[in-house]
Parts: C-alpha cells; sequence; structure tokens
C-alpha cells in the first residue's frame, strides 16, 4: 500500500511518520490534522447543493503521531446554511484539534467577479530542496512545495505552490479540499519578519475561506505576516489552484526566539 500521511483502523486513524512537523519533533505539521478533519466534514451529511465555505480550525494542543480519534456532528442543520464541528482527540479523549466549518447553499447565479490570475505556474520552477524553518525539514516529505517569487532564504512576503505527494488517508484519493487544506496551513511557514532559525512562528488556529475547491493538484500561497511590536502578529494568504484565485487563509501567531 501506498505511503501516506494517517491509515484508517478499526474505528480510529493512526498518523504517520509523513505527519511528523517542523515545529516539534515528536507532534504534527497543522496541515495533516487539518486534511483530515475536513475530509470528515466533508463526508458529514453531504449535500450535492451545498458547499463549505469556511473552516476553522482550533490548534488546542500539540498533535503527536501515533492512536487518534474523530468525532463530527452536524450542530446546526439547515437547507441553506450548515455548522458543522469536528475534534480530534487523544486515545483518553482530550481534545487536540477543534474544527468548526459553515456550509451553505451553491450560489444559483451566472455572473461572477473576474479571475485574479494565477502566480507563476508550478511546472518548470525549481523544487525546494532546502529547509525553511531552521534546523527543520519539510514536513515528512508529503508535500512538494516550489517557491514562485521571493527569496526563500530572506524574510518578507513569498508566493509558493504545493503538491500534495501522497494520500491523507491510505487507500483514499485526496479531496479537492484536503489538498487545499494541507497547504492553507504554511503562510507563517513562507513568509516571515524576523529570521527563521533565530524565531518560531507558531499558529494556534488557522481559518480558511473558500471561493471554490481547486480543479489542481497545484495549490499556490501569495504568504506575508505582519506584527506589531509589542503585542501580536498575523500570517496570511490568497490561494490560487492554476486557474486562479481559490480563496485565503488567516493564522494568529505565536512569536518567540527560538528554543524558548
Amino acid at each position: 500500500m501506498q505511503a501516506a500521511i494517517f491509515e484508517r483502523h478499526d474505528g480510529h486513524y493512526v498518523a504517520t511518520e509523513l505527519a511528523r512537523g517542523p515545529w516539534n519533533p515528536d507532534a504534527q505539521h497543522g496541515g495533516a490534522p487539518a486534511a483530515l478533519l475536513a475530509g470528515e466534514l466533508e463526508r458529514l451529511a453531504p449535500d450535492p447543493a451545498l458547499r463549505i465555505a469556511r473552516i476553522t480550525y482550533e490548534l488546542l494542543r500539540p498533535v503527536p503521531l501515533g492512536e487518534l480519534h474523530v468525532r463530527t456532528e452536524m450542530s446546526r442543520p439547515g437547507r441553506r446554511v450548515q455548522l458543522l464541528e469536528a475534534t480530534l482527540q487523544a486515545p483518553d479523549g482530550t481534545v487536540l484539534v477543534r474544527a468548526r466549518a459553515v456550509r451553505v447553499a451553491r450560489a444559483p447565479v451566472t455572473a461572477g467577479s473576474a479571475p485574479e490570475p494565477a502566480p507563476t505556474p508550478p511546472h518548470g520552477l525549481p523544487a525546494a530542496t532546502a529547509p525553511r524553518w531552521g534546523r527543520a525539514t519539510l514536513p515528512g516529505g508529503a508535500v512538494e512545495i516550489r517557491y514562485a517569487d521571493g527569496d526563500p532564504s530572506q524574510t518578507g512576503p513569498h508566493t509558493a505552490w504545493f503538491r500534495l505527494k501522497v494520500p491523507v488517508v491510505a487507500g483514499e484519493v485526496p479531496t479537492p479540499l484536503q489538498r487545499l487544506m494541507v497547504a492553507a496551513d504554511f503562510p507563517n511557514g513562507i513568509s516571515n519578519v524576523l529570521p527563521w532559525g533565530e524565531w518560531i512562528y507558531i499558529n494556534p488556529d488557522l481559518t480558511v475561506y473558500i471561493e471554490r475547491e481547486p480543479r489542481s493538484e497545484w495549490v499556490a500561497l501569495q504568504a506575508h505576516t505582519r506584527m506589531t511590536e509589542g503585542d501580536g502578529a498575523l500570517a496570511q494568504a490568497a490561494l490560487f489552484d492554476t486557474e486562479g484565485r481559490i480563496g485565503r487563509s488567516l493564522q494568529s501567531l505565536y512569536v518567540a526566539p527560538a528554543g524558548r
């Protein structure tokens, strides 16, 4: 069986080495649980007349590798608007990640905004071959990254393309929404205002607004981070597939010297 980020077992999941993240060798990258929970939310009472327009994740605790349990519920049913919830839990029931999704009826209109062109296409761009987070490596080899704009060795905003290289769940084809969520957690990983290696940028949350699902394997982030001295930081990105703009992601950040 092809390697995957998670394996499905009887009543639970097991996170593999491909879920490992850059900040803590014993914990997952945020895109891994985000993609897993997105798939579970999609399967909750699906209705082709409705679409997921927004997912907010609260990353309550580091998510370890190994056994994990998912719980889902529809907290607000409706024909036009629904609120869905999912939790990722440790075997003892401790909640590690909480996700809330808004699902809305598809707009019955033919007019729309003019397409916003995608960044430089990923094909032909050099693949990212070096770590970008100090001593950390790319998350488990599950994601391919190609920078389209900006020097990744320098501070500042950057644009990069992301492609999921393995299934989210073993034996299952990733959905477009799952591909999007793996990439959407990266604004703080490709944009910075202080040097990587000297500082860490950890996001306790992630909110993704979805104009439409991606139609290509590749998802691009035009990312930038803003920081207010003595206050806080926010990382955000415009999201694209190879055909154009598809949404936006936002992260609040905990910023501190590395090793603290």
